[in-house]
């Protein structure tokens, strides 16, 4: 005879329902729209410019030290952008409206002060600062310029993501009282290059993206705190650790972020988001491609969902971007928004430093 404590009831299947239908897509700006100077003309550039022409945004200028790589990408994406090497030159102009800074950190702060003291509108390439406080003066800048300063968070606007976000806005799922991402994959190719060099790779310059939808899908709410840590998988080559992993606590709630960059062969993505009255599910074998379930009192919804990470979230923080100039708003990628998505990530670092808690704000300054 089976124990009561061990009996199991077979529970009705859940019914299948429709998705609802959610803005998930980015936005269109409405009006005629400024044009762009694209500031910073490497690798990440041609995934900038292609979803930019795909969505029909003006392109004017281009700026590269190096200027051989500025006019292979004017020649493949815009042929009538004029070519420059130095970004003061692109701040001169009158036409240009808004500057995408997709340099790296180190000179990169100079430049958006530069860009908004010359009454230009900025999108930042990630990570914004290495520095909060720096970061807070340079958004206190816009602020006192009535200008928007904006950050390439562009997972926000990966089709899973924002739906989920777009989900949890609408309380679909109630309030959220976990999130767990697990990412296996290949960052291998990063071995050799300027990536490498960096000590807190995965945490940084990739994990961003995680810390940053993670605190979007938080709200308002803070987190009390972090433990992180960083390990060599056996067998890498990289410099950099490609195993990372973090836990975040909050009042009620809990997050856990698992990134492994070694993984050859099998690679997956997955999303878990638990709410008080639904759960939302994503997996897919990249980034670019997955499958999304909401899970409801209603019933079990499977999302087919438009575009994909790359073209979405490219396209989405300068079409926000844009359209928050043209409302006179701030955008929702905005720089001052994403240094709470650093404060967790800089307290994820010193954590794997140390191998204590940290609470998200108290390390001010990362490098």
């Amino acid at each position: 005879m089976t124990e009561p404590h061990l009996r199991i009831d077979a529970a009705p299947s859940p019914a299948t329902v429709a998705a609802p239908q959610l803005p998930y897509l980015p936005p269109r700006p409405r009006s005629p729209m400024p044009s762009i100077g694209l500031i910073g003309c490497g690798g990440i550039a041609a995934y900038h410019l292609d979803a930019y022409r795909s969505a029909g945004f003006p392109v004017a200028a281009l700026c590269n030290r190096t200027p051989a790589k500025a006019e292979a990408l004017r020649d493949r994406f815009y042929p009538d952008a004029k070519v420059y090497t130095d970004y003061r030159e692109v701040l001169a102009r009158g036409d240009i409206g808004v500057v995408d800074i997709a340099t790296h950190p180190d000179v990169r702060a100079r430049m958006i002060e530069d860009a908004l003291r010359a009454g230009k509108h900025v999108l930042s390439q990630k990570p914004f600062v290495t520095d909060l406080d720096l970061g807070a003066r340079l958004c206190d800048l816009a602020d006192q310029r009535g200008l928007a300063l904006a950050v390439n968070q562009n997972g926000r606007w990966a089709p899973h993501w924002s739906y989920a976000r777009q989900a949890i806005a609408a309380g679909l799922i109630g309030d959220v009282t976990a999130v767990h991402f697990a990412v296996h994959w290949d960052h291998s190719w990063t071995k050799g290059t300027p990536f490498d060099q960096i000590p807190h790779l995965i945490l940084y310059d990739f994990g961003i993206h995680w810390f940053d939808i993670a605190t979007c899908f938080m709200g308002s709410r803070e987190p009390k705190r972090i433990v992180a840590s960083t390990s060599r998988a056996a067998g890498q080559f990289n410099q950099a650790p490609l195993m990372a992993q973090a836990l975040v606590e909050y009042d009620g709630a809990q997050i856990s972020i698992v990134l492994n960059g070694a993984v050859r062969y099998g690679a997956l993505d997955t999303t878990y988001i638990a709410g008080t009255r639904g759960t939302i599910r994503c997996e897919g074998p990249d980034l670019n491609h997955q499958r999304v379930t909401l899970h409801t009192a209603d019933g079990i919804a499977q999302l087919v969902l438009e575009g994909e990470w790359f073209r979405n979230g490219f396209v989405g923080t300068m079409a926000e971007l844009l359209c928050a100039i043209e409302e006179d708003r701030e955008p929702y990628n905005s720089a001052r928004h994403n240094l709470r998505s650093l404060a967790l990530c800089f307290a994820a670092i010193a954590s794997a430093d140390s191998g204590d808690p940290m609470v998200p704000g108290a390390i001010r300054k990362i490098g």
